[in-house]
């Protein structure tokens, strides 16, 4: 039977090479924006909170970054906790807002589909993140073409 003679991983090993950088570090050009857009479940796996984290690096590399919720995305932007609005029922449980009031601390636009929150999702306006913009139904897609005839970067999130 093999034998395993490589010593046991320990905490601060490395594993991979995370110092080396194959492209180039991208800033924005004056005036460059991006948009990165929202139609995932809050909580329902790490793409909504992978992309939040991608918008606030958009915006560190100097683009004018908007963030869209919409459908069940809007769920990434109200004020949550338990038993209290605020409090952090889990670690984690407030990462979501987190990142956004940091995203939007930094200068970052976040704009909410006034029908996904109220129709889809019985929410009110109140029940937004401070500095989220709630927008009209017929705005989601005009954001999105205004984003494209600008020549923004735009990443479209997406897990339903």
């Amino acid at each position: 039977m093999p034998q395993v003679t490589h010593p046991a991983h320990r905490n601060g090993d490395f594993l991979v090479d995370y110092e080396e950088k194959v492209f180039e570090d991208v800033k924005a050009e004056p005036g460059e924006k991006a948009l990165v857009t929202f139609h995932t479940v809050a909580f329902e796996g790490s793409i909504g909170f992978v992309n939040l984290l991608q918008a606030t690096r958009l915006q560190r590399k100097g683009y004018d970054t908007s963030v869209l919720l919409y459908g069940p995305g809007v769920t990434l932007g109200v004020k949550r906790g338990f038993p209290k609005i605020g409090d952090e029922a889990f670690p984690g449980h407030q990462n979501f807002n987190n990142q956004i009031t940091k995203f939007i601390a930094e200068g970052g636009k976040v704009y909410a589909c006034r029908f996904a929150l109220q129709a889809l999702y019985g929410h009110g306006e109140g029940s937004l993140i401070e500095g989220i913009r709630p927008i009209n139904p017929l705005d989601v897609l005009d954001v999105v073409l205004l984003h494209k005839k600008a020549g923004a970067v735009i990443l479209d999130t997406w897990t339903l």
